[in-house]
């Protein structure tokens, strides 16, 4: 299928990228272990250079530096995480608090994990789920090297593990998607429009199930770093269309969601969801949705 149909849509979609696009190298300070200066200070001694993300709590964008920042003593000591800055945001988003319980229903390799124990300071509890026992593994040592403390982490398909009654306050669904061509080199000549269309298909699945381990009156952030509408828009309009749901406004840098897409007009609040788009934001492509169950 090759770049030339996915830019193509990309550019009915308002936007001119190129293909080449790349994000920053960014990090998370893990605020459970140290705190913003301790890293900041560290780091620099070491000739990197560190610019705080203005619309991040703990990402900084890191140039320099002697090492790679993935061996590096503070990284092993779990002050920092590397995370890439747009994956950082749907935490932001989900804001999960000391006394809540969260569910993160595709969980590895723990990044937004640990990102949400170090908001919740290692109080309330999470409920890391993951059907890849393979990816688990990450997570597993990422909540070690972090020092999450509140988390217990399942080997499981979200949809049919049993929660015990459990009603979550909160739920992260990072789905499974196609991701983009900005952190892949080699995406565009391994994607189909039936990969995206696979991907739609499971992660309505999970949308669905999402909603209803969710408690009335709490909060669900749908995110996927896919570029693809399929994924992104339809999928938030197909769980409007059949759940009792709301959108909250998702404020944040890039783009209101799409509205009018791919020959569809979709209900106008769905310009509440945001986009991360290559060109505007200097990070991968991203969706966020949050979704409110009343």
């Amino acid at each position: 299928m090759g770049a030339g149909f996915f830019l193509e849509r990309y550019s009915a979609m308002g936007h001119e990228l190129r293909g080449d696009e790349r994000t920053k190298r960014a990090i998370r300070v893990n605020t459970l272990l140290s705190g913003r200066e301790e890293v900041v200070g560290r780091l620099e001694a070491r000739g990197a250079r560190l610019t705080g993300i203005p619309w991040l709590r703990n990402g900084f964008y890191v140039e320099g530096g002697e090492a790679s920042f993935g061996a590096s003593f503070e990284y092993l000591l779990g002050l920092y995480s590397i995370q890439e800055a747009a994956a950082q945001f749907p935490v932001e988003v989900l804001r999960p608090g000391e006394g809540e319980v969260v569910l993160d229903m595709c969980a590895a390799p723990g990044g937004k994990t640990t990102q949400m124990a170090a908001w919740m300071e290692n109080r309330g509890a999470i409920v890391a789920v993951d059907v890849r026992r393979d990816r688990l593994y990450a997570l597993e040592n990422n909540l070690e090297r972090t020092g999450v403390e509140n988390c217990v982490a399942y080997h499981a398909d979200a949809v049919g593990l049993d929660y015990g009654g459990t009603l979550f306050d909160k739920i992260l669904l990072d789905a499974p998607c196609s991701g983009n061509y900005v952190t892949d080199r080699s995406w565009f000549s391994k994607r189909s429009i039936g990969d995206v269309e696979g991907n739609a298909a499971e992660q309505r699945r999970l949308l669905g199930a999402a909603v209803g381990q969710l408690r009335h009156g709490g909060t669900l952030v749908y995110t996927t770093c896919s570029l693809e509408p399929e994924e992104d828009e339809l999928n938030v309009q197909w769980l409007m269309d059949n759940h009792d749901i709301m959108l909250e406004e998702v404020v944040g840098p890039g783009s209101h969601a799409l509205t009018e897409v791919l020959g569809r007009s979709l209900s106008s609040e769905l310009a509440r969801c945001r986009r991360f788009w290559p060109d505007e934001t200097g990070t991968q492509g991203f969706f966020v949705a949050k979704v409110v169950k009343p």
